[in-house]
């Protein structure tokens, strides 16, 4: 009853529509500090290869091409080119990482263009592959995304990459952010309910402040206002780190399919349409070509922002482009930038954890809504998810393997699970009860 109050006042359960501002902007700054931290962190891992300067200008344009991609998706303005869909992007984290270690700056932008029209290929082939992905590998991809995404929250609980990493103080801090979400999530109401990870960032927040974790010290040398130049970084191309691009894009691309597939199950109760799925991919692997100019790094759909989708329900476009305007501030100004990286990991792991577990849940409940669980299913997925995982989680296992299969198979679980689950459902004979299923589907 309540949420249909709400969703009358202000349509923030629907793509239209104008909901108060004092419900868009708390609504938003969650999803903004949430992809802030996952933004930025890739860029600062590349830019530890690169001068101070040239450091802090790949920051900024992470955000700025972060906030493109956002509204990329959200009002598809070229034909053909976004999803229409409440997405939240950001920078990639595996593509960039991975490559400036074998390549340097300006061969990864070559690649990324590469990589980028590689994307937009599958994109077009997608309507007649999609037979490939049926709700059952769909949803083992998506089960996948969510656990493999727990080493991350963890990590972030134990107080990441800082000096309190293992600490009593960051277990005190990320487990009193996490209760404060679940209390808020499961006893709040209206606002309070749906902006459930917000409140938990904000008291976690305060409580590292009171116990001296968090740090000023780049918000006060962070300058007011700056903005990347075309070509500023160079651009070069390299076959191996094209081809190694282009392999990792389109892996990317069944991880974005994953999480639309999430994001729609979750937030709207159906699959996204053919035209969702290519749009959204299409949009994804331009914005990366566009950004390669700029020094942009490759963006990828966040499965931490599909995650509050699925539990708050809140699909309002409003909402997405309200944080697509701070992440675009923040890249023009940054010393506003600044503030927001000032948020400690272990708060921010202490509200995803729960958000992670919603994505893995959401991905059983589209595995279970196939019908009934069969040897065939649980062969599927249950060999899917346990290879994907188990090679991800043993460091150096695909070390005597090819730098592809390497590449393809050992970077992230959801792409690994992908491509198991795909031959088995091809392969693997269906029994009756399978066939039975599958003629009442088609019946209905």
């Amino acid at each position: 009853m309540e949420k249909n109050a709400v969703k009358a006042r202000g349509s923030l359960f629907e793509l239209k529509g104008r909901p108060p501002l004092g419900q868009v902007v708390p609504l938003g700054l969650q999803h903004v500090v949430v992809a802030i931290v996952s933004t930025v962190s890739p860029a600062l891992i590349v830019g530890s290869h690169l001068s101070t300067e040239d450091g802090i200008l790949l920051v900024q344009m992470s955000l700025l091409m972060t906030a493109v991609a956002i509204l990329l998706q959200l009002f598809p303005f070229v034909r053909g080119f976004g999803s229409g869909l409440p997405l939240i992007m950001g920078i990639s984290f595996i593509l960039p990482t991975l490559m400036i270690e074998r390549f340097d700056f300006a061969t990864m932008m070559g690649a990324q263009i590469v990589g980028g029209i590689a994307g937009m290929v599958f994109a077009l082939f997608l309507k007649p592959i999609r037979k490939l992905f049926p709700t059952l590998v769909t949803g083992t991809v998506v089960m996948t995304i969510g656990m493999s995404m727990y080493p991350i929250a963890i990590r972030n609980m134990a107080g990441g990459y800082t000096d309190f990493f293992g600490s009593y103080k960051a277990w005190l801090v990320a487990l009193f952010t996490l209760i404060v979400v679940v209390v808020c999530d499961n006893w709040g109401k209206g606002l309070v309910k749906l902006g459930a990870v917000l409140w938990g960032l904000i008291c976690g927040y305060i409580l590292a402040l009171c116990l001296g974790m968090v740090s000023f010290d780049n918000v006060r040398t962070a300058g007011w206002f700056e903005i990347a130049r075309p070509m500023h970084f160079g651009i070069k191309f390299d076959v191996g780190a094209c081809i190694s691009m282009a392999i990792l894009f389109v892996a990317n691309s069944l991880q974005t399919i994953g999480d639309m597939s999430s994001l729609t199950m979750g937030g709207f109760e159906r699959m996204p349409t053919d035209k969702e799925l290519q749009g959204g991919i299409m949009a994804q692997s331009a914005g990366s070509i566009v950004g390669a100019f700029f020094g942009g790094m490759p963006t990828c759909t966040y499965s931490e922002c599909v995650g509050i989708v699925t539990v708050t329900k809140v699909v309002n476009k409003t909402v997405f482009a309200f944080a697509a305007i701070v992440l675009l501030i923040c890249g023009l100004v940054p010393k506003f930038a600044a503030v927001l990286t000032t948020v400690p990991e272990c708060v921010l792991g202490g509200a995803i954890i729960s958000v992670f577990a919603i994505i893995t849940m959401t991905g059983v409940r589209m595995i279970m809504s196939t019908g009934k669980f069969t040897m065939r299913k649980s062969t599927i997925v249950g060999l899917s998810v346990a290879m994907s995982i188990g090679i991800t989680q043993v460091a150096g296992c695909l070390d005597g393997t090819h730098n592809v299969i390497q590449t393809v198979f050992g970077s992230f679980a959801p792409v690994a699970a992908a491509l198991i689950a795909i031959p088995l459902n091809l392969l693997l004979p269906k029994g009756p009860e399978d066939l039975a299923e599958e003629n009442n589907a088609n019946r209905g």
